[in-house]
């Protein structure tokens, strides 16, 4: 983990110290059943304990991790049964972001929308998988903001970013062509108005992510 400079202070050092963690968590560096202590995470991040206590009361807020007498906070991760879950709470809840944006999405964004396509059709031929996974985010993230709606946008972030080494998995898995006709597709929907299609695209699109995930692991 990177070192930070403890003059940040306030607001903006917890929320760093807390993002750091959380994305070791994530990406594994920290798997479940690992504890976590203060003062060893302190020396490593170059912080005093107080941003990291807050980072583990608000990361156990969130399921990441678990205090246990004696032994103090324990990540406990995302399990795979989490995983189907946001998986089947996105199929029913993204397409509804899907349509919001075919109704709302403006010139500018539908013009971003579609290099963004473009570019992951372009990597895909290339077999640059880290490219596409990083547009596959940018794609998502982008509906996520033309869907005018703040609660959506905030739930499916949270999802989004829970399942990032899931979604890394997914494409390569070798679904990365087939996730980006479907994106080309759900385009298709959202520069038509078409919400309906733009709905069912995109819940297509989110179940055939999570069976691929799940038959490479």
């Amino acid at each position: 983990m990177k070192k930070f400079n403890e003059s940040l202070g306030g607001n903006p050092l917890r929320k760093h110290v807390y993002k750091e963690i959380e994305k070791a968590i994530l990406d594994g560096v920290f798997e479940p059943g690992y504890s976590l202590t203060e003062g060893k995470l302190s020396a490593e991040l170059g912080v005093s304990r107080t941003p990291v206590r807050e980072a583990l009361m608000q990361l156990e807020l969130e399921g990441l991790v678990k205090n246990i007498p004696n032994k103090g906070a324990v990540v406990v991760g995302v399990t795979s049964q989490d995983i189907d879950d946001i998986y089947t709470i996105r199929t029913r809840i993204e397409g509804l972001a899907a349509r919001r944006c075919a109704q709302n999405i403006g010139d500018d964004e539908l013009e971003e929308l579609r290099q963004v396509v473009e570019l992951q059709e372009y990597f895909v031929t290339k077999q640059d998988f880290l490219q596409v996974w990083h547009l596959d985010s940018r794609f998502h993230e982008m509906i996520y903001d033309a869907c005018r709606s703040r609660p959506l946008k905030q739930i499916l972030s949270l999802f989004h970013n829970y399942i990032q080494k899931a979604r890394e998995y997914s494409v390569k898995s070798g679904r990365a062509q087939a996730s980006a006709q479907e994106h080309r597709a759900i385009l298709d929907a959202i520069e038509n108005h078409d919400l309906e299609g733009a709905e069912k695209a995109m819940a297509l699109h989110v179940n055939n992510a999570r069976d691929a995930f799940f038959e490479y692991m």
